[in-house]
């Protein structure tokens, strides 16, 4: 079938393929998520948990705008726990365990259920273009799906190879093959390419495993959960179990490292640094022991258990050697042996912050293509990605978060000014503004806007504003009441401090009915309510840079005075504000002095302002 068949077309049923989807049909755009298999839509392919250290506020925020893996998470999830509480807030971060299947099948269903959007199965091989523009894509058999704007989130599987030891085979995932000619398509339309690996670990039978040998790891009892709208988790929970590496283990998988595709160069794409595979961990870290690995149930109603901390592309017949080693693994069945997939990528530097490429208009990436690691990080990168899709489409202003704003805007400026040589991961260190970002405040920061959108509703919406307006008069009250020389306010910024203690103090902080979950943020935001300010000055001089636009034509090759470093980086990244310049490595204050006196000269000489 050729013709014009829809406003957007998503390539790629993962987690950025459904988030892009779903929220470009719900802008009112109609949609077609074109994927390899319908029935692979929202899978989980590699371990079956959702969040962890940077990445949960990712999901928080993606909620708490409009998007849908934080709710899929909360009617899957089977084992929850808060990360780093022995840390500050600040560094918090939510991780959950799900059901595997349930997650797919919520998905789908989500999917199936959703006006203006359709799934059509098939291989994308190439980009229907009018002039430079996007226009649709070209099917394996010829065909053409057209379209006016066009996101690609094709996972792990252009060119996608999968290792096991010496073994090779096509595909970016156990049973379902790889996209070969696509890379080669967007090639030849000037756009740069690259190679990553990523793995996964064994599977293992649940009723092969000695249970009583391994460390129970219990999950919170009363979690939260992601989702803002839904009521909290209230389910029977699954424990997770820890064992560790031991130095005959590790024997045998030095014994076994010159047949590791990593090893023997097999394998030419990199890794991600922060979840090595189990050989990497052996020889990168020698004066090590051992090494912990999670036994993660991947479902209710599966046998299937992920052995967190195995990712291994070694040798069927070694991985099973080195997990009988392992405590409580000796007489553990295999149900899939781990392996490494290497897969094609395009360096985000040629996106724009909004996700459109800058070569062909029209024509938007989001997820592993872009370089990143992550259900989290790809899912968001998908919504940012239909969001602005669709804004085009309906000729309104980009949506565009900034670095102060979100843990979404930090990875989107990242991405755009990066050229990785790993996956990239997020973490809490990332965000310079982390004090500002946390999990327990993605709602009060970001809810209005997703209500602008028109993703969230009044209802929601009003429901947040309430929270703040409660937060700010309970505050108000703390600083008016006092227990004798010392007010509230100054009582709860001591560390150890609790509600239960002010209310003890002074009988009169009970009656203020304050919600548990008001009490713990009140608490946060006058901890931090000093440092906050800090980070707040340093946010406002930020954004004056910000104001600093520089033109896409800006020929720094022109400038004078600029490092030879500095100028390759900006033509190669070419950042958007001054702001952005600053934060590129390898450009420096003096670069930056450079770049506002040519900047200062063109906007003399076109008689403008900055913007």
């Amino acid at each position: 079938m050729d013709g014009t068949i829809a406003d957007i077309i998503v390539v790629g049923g993962g987690h950025a393929g459904c988030e892009a989807a779903l929220v470009a049909a719900r802008l009112g755009q109609d949609t077609i998520l074109v994927t390899l298999q319908e029935a692979t839509i929202g899978a989980l392919s590699c371990n079956p948990a959702i969040g962890g250290v940077g990445k949960g506020q990712l999901t928080r925020e993606l909620d708490a705008l409009g998007g849908v893996q934080g709710i899929v998470t909360d009617l899957s999830g089977i084992h929850y726990r808060m990360l780093n509480t022995s840390k500050g807030e600040a560094v918090q971060s939510l991780r959950a365990q799900v059901d595997k299947e349930q997650y797919s099948r919520q998905m789908r269903t989500l999917i199936a259920n959703q006006p203006q959007l359709r799934v059509w199965e098939g291989s994308v091989e190439d980009i229907h273009l009018e002039g430079d523009r996007a226009a649709g894509v070209k099917l394996e058999d010829g065909s053409v799906l057209r379209s006016s704007k066009v996101i690609l989130t094709n996972g792990t599987f252009l060119r996608a190879v999968m290792h096991v030891g010496e073994k090779i085979s096509e595909g970016g995932r156990v049973g379902e093959g790889a996209v070969q000619h696509l890379t080669g398509a967007l090639g030849s339309m000037g756009l740069e390419t690259g190679r990553l690996k990523t793995g996964t670990p064994p599977r293992l039978d649940r009723d092969s495993i000695d249970w009583d040998r391994l460390t129970i790891q219990e999950p919170d009892p009363d979690p939260d959960g992601f989702s803002h709208w839904l009521d909290p988790p209230r389910r029977e929970w699954m424990n997770c179990h820890i064992t560790r590496t031991d130095e005959s283990v590790h024997d045998v998988i030095r014994s076994h490292l010159h047949r590791s595709p990593m090893y023997s160069g097999q394998i030419d794409g990199v890794g991600p640094r922060y979840c090595p595979s189990i050989e990497d961990k052996v020889v990168r870290f020698p004066e090590r022991s051992g090494h912990i690995i999670h036994l993660e149930r991947e479902g209710l109603q599966t046998n299937s258990v992920y052995v967190n901390g195995v990712s291994t592309s070694l040798p069927a017949d070694a991985q099973e050697q080195l997990v009988a080693r392992i405590p409580g693994l000796e007489k553990a069945k295999f149900l899939r042996h781990g392996y490494a997939v290497e897969y094609d990528f395009f360096p985000p530097h040629q996106i724009r912050r909004t996700f459109e490429c800058r070569a062909v208009s029209g024509l938007y990436m989001a997820g592993q293509i872009c370089g990143t690691s992550g259900y989290e990080e790809a899912a968001v990168q998908g919504f940012l990605a239909g969001v602005n899709a669709a804004l085009s489409l309906a000729g309104e202003a980009p949506f565009i978060l900034g670095r102060d704003e979100a843990y979404m805007g930090v990875l989107a400026d990242d991405l755009v000014r990066c050229d990785p040589r790993e996956p990239y991961r997020m973490f809490t260190s990332r965000a310079e503004y982390r004090l500002m970002l946390r999990h327990d405040n993605a709602d009060l920061r970001l809810a209005t806007k997703g209500e602008k959108l028109g993703l969230i509703d009044v209802e929601q919406a009003d429901r947040v504003r309430s929270d703040q307006e409660k937060i700010r008069d309970t505050i108000s009250r703390l600083h008016d009441t006092r227990i004798g020389t010392r007010s509230l306010h100054q009582r709860l910024r001591i560390p150890g401090t609790t509600w239960e203690d002010l209310q003890a103090e002074n009988p009169e902080v009970a009656s203020w009915e304050v919600e548990k979950s008001l009490q713990d943020r009140i608490r946060i935001e006058v901890r931090y309510e000093s440092y906050i300010e800090r980070q707040m000055d340093e946010v406002e001089r930020t954004r004056r840079q910000e104001r600093w636009q520089l033109p896409e034509d800006l020929q720094y090759e022109k400038i004078h005075g600029l490092r030879s470093e500095a100028r390759e980086k900006l033509i190669n990244l070419r950042p958007d504000t001054i702001a952005a310049a600053r934060r590129i490595a390898g450009v420096s204050p003096a670069d930056l002095s450079c770049l506002l006196v040519a900047l200062r000269a063109r906007t003399r000489d076109e008689n403008l302002e900055p913007s």
